[in-house]
C-alpha cells in the first residue's frame, strides 16, 4: 500500500498527517507541483524479465510521458538484497539533493521510500508496485531503499547522462524516518 506522511520539518517525529488513498496522496502532492500517477502493465511481467521485456509491457505509458515532457532516455534499475553492493547504493542516494531535471520513476515490482523537501514541509512517499512519481526538477529530496532492498523500476531522463545530483549539504535527512524492512 503506498502511504504519504507529512510532516513540518522541525518535527520529524510526528506527522502532520498520513494518507493511504491514492487519489488523497496524488492531490496532496499536485499541490507541491509532484505527480504520482498507478500504471499497469499491457502485457505480462515473469518474474527476472529483462529490461527489455519490462520496457515493452508498459511502452505505451513511457511513450506518452515521453512525448508529452520530452524524456529521451529510460532504463531498468533492479536492485535485492543479495546485490553486493546495497549498502553502498543506498547510501548514494540517502543524503539531500536534487536534480537539473525531473526525476522519474515507476515502480514495476518492490518498493522505495522518497522522501521530498518543500519548503518548510517534508513529504515521505512510500511508492510501491504500480505508483509512479515525478520529482520536479530542483526539488530537494532523498531516496531510501532499505538495508534489503527489493525493487524493479523504470527510469525516465531529460539529460542522457541519466542520474546526476547535487548534493545540499544538509543533514536533515538523518533526522526523518527511514524505510523499515
Amino acid at each position: 500500500m503506498s502511504v504519504l506522511s507529512v510532516y513540518h520539518e522541525s518535527r520529524p517525529e510526528q506527522p502532520l498527517k498520513v494518507l493511504t488513498h491514492v487519489e488523497d496522496i496524488a492531490a496532496t502532492l499536485a499541490d507541491v507541483g509532484v505527480h504520482l500517477e498507478r500504471w499497469e502493465a499491457s502485457a505480462p511481467i515473469a518474474a527476472g524479465a529483462s529490461p527489455e521485456e519490462v520496457i515493452a509491457a508498459y511502452r505505451p505509458q513511457i511513450d506518452r510521458l515521453m512525448n508529452e515532457r520530452g524524456y529521451v532516455t529510460v532504463d531498468v534499475i533492479s536492485l535485492d538484497s543479495d546485490h553486493p553492493q546495497k549498502a553502498e547504493l543506498r547510501a548514494k542516494f540517502l543524503d539531500e539533493h536534487r536534480h537539473a531535471e525531473d526525476e522519474v520513476r515507476f515502480f514495476v515490482a518492490g518498493r522505495g521510500l522518497f522522501t521530498l523537501h518543500i519548503e518548510e514541509m517534508v513529504y515521505a512517499v512510500l511508492c510501491e508496485k504500480n505508483d509512479l512519481i515525478s520529482v520536479p526538477a530542483g526539488t530537494r529530496h532523498w531516496f531510501d531503499m532499505g538495508e534489503n532492498p527489493h525493487f524493479v523500476a523504470i527510469r525516465l531522463f531529460n539529460n542522457p547522462e541519466g542520474w546526476v545530483a547535487q548534493f545540499t549539504g544538509e543533514n536533515i535527512a538523518s533526522r526523518f524516518p527511514r524505510l523499515e524492512d
